[in-house]
C-alpha cells in the first residue's frame, strides 16, 4: 500500500511540476500558466487524500489548481501545505497570487511581504508584490520599488528587459 503511495504521489508530483512550468510572458505583470487536465488534477487530490501529512502532496495539488485558476480550492490546499511547512516561500508566494486571484489584495500583499520575511532574496515575492502594489492597489512608487529589487535579483530573468521597460513608464509617469 505503501508503495502505490508513492507511486501515486511521484506521478502526481510529476504532473504537477509539468503543469506549473511557466512560459515566457510578453506582460511581465501577468502569469499565463498552462493548465492541468482535469485528470491530472484528480490524481493531485488522490496523492494529498492518501498523504495528507505531506506538505508536497498538498503543494502540488494547490499548484494544479492554481494553474485551473481555481484559487479559493488552490488557497485551501496551500494553507494545508503551509501547516505542515509554514517556512515554505514558494508557497507563500503562490498562495498569495491566489489570493490575488481572487481579488484578496490585502492578504496577496500580506502574504508576500510573509514570504519575504523568510526570505527577503525571493525575486518572485519581490515581483509578484509589486504587480499588486501597481496593478491592484495602485501604489505605483511601492510597487516600482519591488520591481527593482526584482530586476536586482534576477538580472537576467526571461522579463527582465520587459520589466525594465516597465519600470521605467511607471518611473515617468506613462
Amino acid at each position: 500500500m505503501k508503495k502505490i503511495a508513492s507511486m501515486i504521489i511521484v506521478l502526481a508530483v510529476a504532473l504537477g511540476t509539468a503543469a506549473c512550468k511557466q512560459q515566457e510572458q510578453k506582460n511581465p505583470v501577468t502569469y499565463a500558466p498552462a493548465a492541468p487536465s482535469p485528470l491530472a488534477i484528480e490524481q493531485l487530490q488522490n496523492a494529498a487524500r492518501i498523504a495528507p501529512k505531506n506538505p508536497r502532496s498538498w503543494t502540488e495539488l494547490g499548484d494544479g489548481l492554481m494553474d485551473s485558476q481555481r484559487y479559493n480550492e488552490a488557497i485551501e490546499a496551500y494553507q494545508k501545505a503551509l501547516a505542515l511547512d509554514p517556512k515554505n516561500v514558494d508557497v507563500r508566494v503562490d498562495l498569495g497570487t491566489c489570493y490575488r486571484g481572487t481579488k484578496q489584495f490585502d492578504k496577496a500583499v500580506a502574504e508576500y511581504r510573509n514570504a519575504l520575511k523568510i526570505n527577503p532574496n525571493h525575486p518572485n515575492g519581490h515581483r509578484n508584490l509589486g504587480v499588486v502594489l501597481v496593478n491592484d492597489l495602485h501604489k505605483t512608487e511601492e510597487g516600482v520599488k519591488e520591481f527593482k529589487k526584482y530586476l536586482e535579483l534576477a538580472p537576467n530573468a526571461p522579463d527582465a528587459g520587459q520589466m525594465r521597460q516597465t519600470v521605467q513608464e511607471l518611473s515617468a509617469g506613462k
